[in-house]
């Protein structure tokens, strides 16, 4: 397990050396000297993961919305497919009960709004809980990838759908937060629509080369 501590102001990173040491090195910490954005943090723990040797590296938040025990289902689709997406959005899916009208309407807009200007046959494009094959990791241009917000879950699919990866969408249940609270701000939100528009001219080799195949 690789945690990727963004110079957090909580003890994250504390936190995270100690089981570092009580694991023996099977807790693995990256500290970041700044608030860098969630992308480059990605991009960041993905490289090293790379570097560790992993064939699937997975990707999930660490306040417990993510069902962990969907993991070993994930791994078997990867088998069969280059990504897999833990998706709140297909048959099956769900988000917690708790979460307010207003809540459950801007996520699914979010991944209407995506979903419909680039094209994506992908359900929930702005989802967090990912499995990735290595190769596929590899092969992506990670050096342009500029979202720093979470629309980098929406860059990062739309890249690899123009490369022609393949994805597949396990159901899951999406709870809310235990703790802490959402860093969902209005900054993060206006990224998000303005770079949704952007990402066509920011790939548009890639655009070209995916319709000549």
């Amino acid at each position: 397990m690789l945690i990727v501590d963004d110079n957090s102001p909580d003890g994250t990173g504390q936190i995270a050396d100690q089981l570092s040491e009580e694991t023996h090195g099977r807790v693995q910490v990256m500290h970041r000297t700044g608030k860098l954005g969630l992308g480059s943090a990605y991009i960041q723990g993905f490289r090293r993961a790379i570097e560790m040797g992993a064939e699937a590296i997975g990707q999930m938040d660490a306040d417990f919305s993510h069902p962990v025990e969907k993991l070993p289902e994930m791994l078997e689709t990867l088998n069969k497919t280059d990504v897999v997406l833990g998706s709140r959005y297909v048959a099956g899916g769900k988000l917690d009960e708790r979460w307010p009208f207003w809540r459950k309407g801007l996520s699914a807009f979010g991944n209407f709004y995506a979903r419909t200007i680039l094209g994506l046959p992908i359900r929930d494009v702005t989802g967090g809980f990912r499995l990735w094959k290595r190769a596929t990791l590899q092969s992506m241009p990670l050096e342009r990838v500029r979202s720093n917000g979470y629309v980098f879950q929406v860059e990062m699919t739309y890249v690899a759908t123009l490369l022609g990866y393949k994805f597949s969408e396990i159901p899951i249940y999406f709870a809310d937060r235990r703790w802490g609270q959402s860093k969902m701000s209005f900054r993060i939100q206006i990224e998000a629509a303005f770079r949704v528009w952007q990402l066509p001219g920011m790939y548009h080799d890639l655009r070209n080369k995916a319709s000549l195949a």
